[in-house]
């Protein structure tokens, strides 16, 4: 690295951000990694499951902590955002504001000791599906390992309960927000992407039949630091999900909602379709689908399901889901277009694959950037020094995203060091 090279701002803490920080730092460059989340991971750590191998999240996100903790070039920010940068390729400015934790780290917090706190928070990590105290981990993955104070949830009489549950000068009701400018060379954008809000599509039920759900509540039932232990039960009652419906294209490839594919969500669904059959034998999973769409050795994977006799294809799209008058089951209507007709099946849970939105379609970078017509950054953009990783840049899976992360570094690091 030369002496005079400025660092790399990465901007995101999931796994495109966290690839492009090590693959860069490891080769002598300092980077700056900025996550608006309190720990990092981003959406990939609340998977049960990757696939095609269908092996934890905890098997990549422990090697890239273990290497940025080990990594004296990496320094971490989270609770934080890019406010603005300025400036050109090489000499880039960005104030960045950190958002206070109101926990030191000087001292480890007891969760048996907070579990005497009265106030509550909705748990993001678990999609809303259970809660957390208002100091609480943010899962048990979290890096950095800190609690976090949420200031809106704690109730007068919590805060001041803390001065006896935890440790003297481990909480600090009074820390500020604060704001740090920095000189940087290069910039990644590594923002990721939420799902789309599913409340919008009332055809489908979400929000108004209670044991409709979402492809990532789906992923948080099946894991066992999820809201039910890893037990894949309908919201409504707690009992075991057996006639389970994947509504694929929730949402996506509509010129209504998400004119694109995700790419991901086949590949998501045929993944959740064995987290069922493996939890009980006797389950049966549909999967209504326009085309299914998987790519290279993944293909497998969805023919594996193919000889499963307890999970069908049925090839068409969801027209309307309801509850059933007499309970809480749900009716899917739907044509089947490989014979024509119409299918009116009864199902105790749904589970809706919506797709990828970039969050850069909602909150943009603080610099003169171009996006396509649905937000993702342009990965082509014609600012040098700045560059698009990951879902930032188009909906890609986890393992195409280390690969776009890997050559976002690559890119960075070309600029600073002139092209050579």
């Amino acid at each position: 690295m030369q002496a005079s090279s400025k660092p790399i701002l990465v901007i995101g803490g999931g796994v495109a951000g966290m690839t492009a920080a090590v693959e860069a730092a490891e080769v002598g460059f300092h980077v700056l990694l900025v996550e608006q989340e309190p720990s990092l991971g981003g959406r990939v750590t609340r998977a049960h499951r990757y696939f095609p191998k269908m092996c934890p999240p905890t098997c990549g996100f422990e090697i890239n902590v273990r290497r940025i903790r080990q990594n004296p070039r990496i320094q971490v920010h989270t609770l934080a955002t890019v406010e603005e940068i300025s400036g050109t390729a090489g000499a880039f400015k960005a104030r960045i504001r950190i958002r206070p934790r109101y926990v030191t780290g000087s001292h480890s917090l007891d969760d048996a000791a907070l579990a005497q706190l009265t106030s509550e928070r909705d748990d993001d990590f678990n999609e809303g599906m259970s809660k957390t105290k208002a100091v609480y981990l943010p899962h048990d993955m979290a890096y950095p390992p800190l609690h976090v104070v949420d200031r809106e949830a704690l109730s007068d009489g919590d805060a001041e309960a803390l001065s006896t549950l935890c440790p003297p000068g481990s909480v600090d009701l009074d820390m500020a927000e604060e704001e740090i400018e920095v000189e940087v060379g290069a910039v990644i954008v590594a923002t990721g992407w939420r799902p789309y809000d599913a409340t919008r599509l009332e055809n489908l039920g979400f929000g108004r039949c209670e044991n409709v759900i979402t492809n990532v509540m789906m992923e948080r039932l099946a894991a066992p630091g999820g809201p039910t232990g890893g037990k894949i039960v309908r919201p409504s009652d707690g009992q075991a999900a057996l006639n389970v419906a994947f509504v694929q294209c929730a949402g996506s490839r509509d010129e209504n909602h998400l004119p694109y594919c995700s790419a991901v969500c086949c590949m998501a669904s045929l993944k959740q379709a064995r987290y069922l059959r493996e939890e009980n034998p006797d389950a049966q999973a549909t999967l209504f689908y326009i085309d299914i769409r998987t790519i290279g050795r993944e293909e497998s994977f969805y023919y594996d399901l193919l000889e499963d006799d307890h999970v069908s294809f049925v090839k068409g799209k969801v027209a309307q889901v309801d509850e059933v008058a007499d309970g809480k089951d749900l009716s899917v209507d739907v044509e089947d277009t490989l014979n024509g007709e119409t299918l009116h099946g009864t199902f105790d849970l749904v589970v809706l694959a919506t797709g990828i939105v970039p969050n850069t379609a909602d909150v943009k970078i603080p610099y003169e950037l171009t996006y396509d017509e649905y937000g993702f950054v342009d990965g082509s953009t014609n600012v040098e020094g700045i560059y698009a990783a990951g879902c930032a840049k188009r909906p890609c899976d986890v393992s195409r995203t280390t690969k776009d992360s890997t050559a976002a570094a690559l890119k960075a690091i070309q600029c600073l060091q002139g092209g050579e």
